[in-house]
């Protein structure tokens, strides 16, 4: 076990190809691992019979898809809610099929949050993930059962997706590197496409940022029911890890109007990052505020998803017949909250999204980069975020007197603002925005959690993000810095 969890998975594909070690090897290490640690973590909610590995980059390779938006035929993908827990998908999702060509050999599906809508990961249906650091902590969400599964490897990388913060929130609570790409780069399809209205996308938590460069060298590109043509790059992603990055100007901002006081390991996270990379020659500004609206970027998040949660109800129940308990609470009144905003209000903040853009296209003038802390808080314990049990109380009466749309004028709207970006309000710019952000993990707290950094780049600045984060991970590595779980 300890000589698998010594290999991430461009390692191990590279073991298949030299006949050290055959695929089916390598599957029942991932499987006694996870008998060994996933009572403990429940990171795999969906045990998955495995297809014969295709030939492929990671022919081979164990791996876990996400229960949300990546449907494997024959299996439900219950997006973490008892709605859909039951429905088969029909057919693969296109990254899914990618995956699959690329030669992973898929065993499981990880836990998700209902819908996705959370940066934690404590579906009523499943039951909390918890983080391998500390099994008392949340590994952070959506996509939190890949990232435990990850940190306590089970597999060196997993499936994710990030509609609003949800691989880098898990890859920094589980001390890992996570990066959303641009938004058009990563086809959805077929079922669903343009997720979230574009601030959505599919990729991958790993151990090391080749894992990552790797991956998306799989999953980019134009699919023929796709909306976009996106601008690949003429060499792999692959070829970027071990190059110069050169002399980077980054800008390091740890203010925010959603949390004025992010906690101190917060602070240090972001400003030893920015240490180290003043270390490597980088020039590095401290900057007084944020070089966009933040507070103004959060409503209109929140605006359009609360609106998306009210369609995703109402598409859970057009297919699975469901009534409202199928559903958790804080989700009907998501969907309520949704379905009270009204048309013009949602079609603002659509097209305020372009007042986003220009802000940190006005920033990217000046600097390649934006530093933050991952996250404002460290991973809380199980349970911290949920609403107290007056408010708890009340918006179950509200729900079961079809009164919900009056939550909008009650303290649940606040406290629902907390819980989802509270701890959390640095991510959700890349996913408006549409640019590329990494998560990466060179902090942990005094209590032995791990807390990242995030770097924000230009349109289409993968490829710098990337020769980066392989210098930071070169300079001081983390690959071997295991969970003790």
């Amino acid at each position: 076990m300890d000589d698998y969890r010594g290999y991430d998975a461009v390692g191990l594909a590279a073991l298949v190809r030299g006949g050290e070690v055959s695929a089916a090897e390598l599957l029942a290490a991932a499987r006694d691992r996870a008998a060994e640690v996933n009572d403990r973590i429940n990171a795999i909610v969906v045990e998955v019979e495995p297809l014969p590995a295709r030939e492929g980059p990671f022919s081979g390779v164990p791996f876990l898809l996400k229960d949300l938006g990546q449907d494997l035929a024959g299996y439900p993908t219950s997006g973490g809610s008892r709605s859909l827990s039951t429905t088969p998908a029909t057919q693969n999702a296109t990254v899914v099929d990618r995956w699959l060509d690329a030669g992973l050999v898929v065993f499981g599906k990880t836990n998700t949050p209902e819908f996705g809508a959370k940066g934690i990961t404590e579906p009523e249906l499943f039951g909390p993930a918890r983080n391998p650091w500390d099994t008392d902590h949340t590994p952070g969400g959506s996509s939190g059962g890949a990232a435990a599964a990850v940190a306590a490897g089970i597999v060196p990388c997993a499936a994710a997706s990030d509609g609003g913060g949800s691989i880098r929130i898990p890859a920094s609570a589980c001390g890992l590197f996570g990066l959303k790409a641009s938004r058009g780069l990563v086809p959805s399809g077929p079922l669903l496409q343009e997720g979230l209205g574009g601030t959505a996308t599919n990729g991958v938590v790993s151990r090391s940022v080749r894992d990552t460069a790797a991956m998306l060298d799989v999953l980019v590109g134009a699919a023929p029911d796709g909306p976009y043509l996106p601008a690949v790059p003429a060499t792999p992603y692959a070829d970027e890890v071990g190059q110069d990055p050169g002399t980077l100007r980054i800008g390091l901002c740890t203010s925010s109007a959603i949390n004025p006081q992010p906690h101190p390991e917060a602070v240090a996270a972001a400003t030893k990052a920015g240490a180290l990379l003043e270390s490597l020659g980088h020039q590095v500004e401290r900057l007084d505020r944020a070089p966009f609206d933040d507070e103004a970027l959060a409503r209109d998040f929140l605006t359009t998803w609360f609106a998306y949660a009210a369609d995703s109800v109402v598409q859970a129940k057009a297919v699975s017949g469901s009534g409202d308990s199928g559903f958790e609470p804080d989700t009907l009144v998501m969907a309520a909250l949704g379905r009270a905003t009204k048309p013009v209000e949602l079609v603002r903040a659509i097209e305020n999204r372009q007042l986003h853009v220009r802000r940190l296209a006005e920033f990217h003038a000046t600097y390649d980069l934006l530093l933050t802390p991952t996250t404002a808080l460290p991973p809380p314990r199980i349970g911290a975020l949920d609403l107290p049990a007056n408010l708890q109380k009340a918006q179950k009466a509200l729900i079961r007197a079809r009164g919900a749309g009056l939550l909008r004028f009650t303290p649940i709207v606040d406290q629902l603002i907390t819980e989802n970006l509270g701890w959390v309000p640095y991510t959700q710019l890349a996913n408006l925005t549409g640019r590329p952000a990494m998560s990466v993990p060179l902090h942990w707290t005094a209590d032995g959690l791990p807390i990242g950094a995030q770097l924000v780049g230009r349109l289409g600045a993968e490829g710098q993000l990337l020769r980066l984060g392989a210098q930071l991970e070169q300079a001081q590595p983390w690959f071997d810095r295991l969970a003790p779980l």
